[in-house]
């Protein structure tokens, strides 16, 4: 019997091998519903491909678009829709919307509600931004206006809206009129107080003395709660990366250091900043002042007389993130009030003489310079152990 050349062997070996593969491929289509009898895939006349023209135009809208086939799958989709948490592994992970799909596919017409989802952790997870954070700032819901329409008779497409910056927005200012209203009753009690002193006579001077010193104090904080507040507000809006609003990180912090040396040498703390001094970031001058002047002062107020409070810029482990950290030698932050210090008006258990006055925003407008700049502010922090705020913030584009 004569032996076949190696060459026809070796071909036939790789032509066995491909139509294996296929085989498999069929069968694994078939049993998972990707490939049906009147399949696209298997359908010579291509009416049920998503057309050209139709994916041009879904790519260029400004909504985030999702476009899902008859047995439900996602087949196109942008990459915000697994952000805010409506696709995940490429299937539709809200109930809500599936639903609204499957009547628009049977009666056709469109669907729009409200929607309100959070994102998915691995999207948003501390271990992706700083490398020894504990605690992270409040995390916040996004709000949705979906629509859900028909493409044609194989494919729906659902648009979604993000409104949360908007609706975000309209609750910080209408928060500001209630909180506003609540502050004034101190100075107001207070020059009602030193008033009926004036008013009955045989004027107790001492007395006077007290209530006129609780009215300037009551106006201060009501001051320094205002100026907070128009911070707050102004630290709402994204910020959009351009080269006119290109900072560098080392800079700002010794800008902010200087203005602050006299009030760590009243409180007898050292300040020392150092850091990487090639970090630029895009965002607004500012609010970025703004929030690393609140981290450096509740550093300074917390730490103990003789303390250190160490200021640094580096660079995160994945080379995307400038991290802003102030370390402080102070008593630490209980545990209790870790998930809470980044709300506002929320006071902390451990306060010191030096920090009594405070109205409980700092942190809160730290957080929303962070968010509205794409980044995040977190927290270690044990009793007795001192505090490491870390302020990241994505590097220049």
């Amino acid at each position: 019997m004569t032996s076949m050349p190696f060459p026809v062997v070796a071909a036939l070996i790789v032509a066995a091998i491909v139509l294996l593969v296929l085989v498999v491929a069929l069968v694994v289509g078939f049993v998972t519903h990707r490939i049906s009898l009147d399949s696209p895939l298997i359908d010579d006349d291509g009416d049920d491909d998503l057309c050209d023209d139709t994916a041009a135009l879904l790519s260029m809208l400004p909504t985030t678009s999702i476009v899902i086939d008859d047995n439900d799958d996602v087949v196109r989709c942008s990459p915000s829709a697994y952000r805010l948490g409506v696709v995940s592994d490429d299937a539709i992970a809200e109930q809500e919307v599936l639903n609204a799909v499957h009547e628009v596919r049977q009666s056709g017409g469109k669907r729009q509600f409200d929607l309100t989802t959070a994102t998915p952790e691995r999207y948003d997870s501390a271990e992706n931004r700083i490398d020894h954070v504990e605690t992270r700032s409040v995390h916040r819901p996004n709000w949705l206006k979906v629509t859900v329409g028909r493409i044609n008779e194989h494919f729906i497409v659902v648009l979604i809206a993000d409104v949360s910056e908007a609706i975000r927005f309209s609750q910080v200012r209408d928060s500001f009129i209630t909180n506003v209203s609540e502050q004034l009753l101190g100075p107001t009690e207070a020059l009602a107080k030193l008033a009926d002193s004036l008013e009955a006579g045989n004027l107790d001077e001492r007395q006077v003395m007290d209530d006129a010193r609780q009215v300037k104090s009551s106006c201060s904080k009501l001051n320094h709660m205002v100026s907070d507040l128009l911070l707050l507000i102004r630290a709402q809006e994204p910020i959009t990366p351009s080269s006119a609003n290109r900072l560098n990180v080392m800079e700002q912090l010794r800008r902010v250091a200087e203005r602050l040396e006299p009030l760590a040498a009243q409180s007898k703390v050292q300040l020392n900043v150092a850091g990487d001094e090639d970090l630029v970031i895009n965002g607004e001058a500012d609010q970025i002042d703004s929030a690393v002047t609140k981290l450096m002062e509740n550093a300074i107020g917390y730490s103990p007389a003789n303390g250190t409070v160490s200021v640094s810029a580096v660079k995160s482990k994945d080379g995307e993130q400038a991290v802003i950290r102030v370390i402080d030698q102070g008593v630490g932050i209980a545990k209790k009030d870790q998930a809470r210090i980044f709300e506002r008006f929320y006071r902390g258990s451990s306060q010191s003489e030096r920090t009594a006055d405070g109205v409980g925003l700092g942190l809160a407008i730290v957080k929303h310079v962070a968010l509205t700049h794409h980044g995040d502010v977190s927290v270690w922090s044990a009793p007795g152990q001192g505090s490491t705020f870390s302020l990241t913030l994505p590097l220049a584009q």
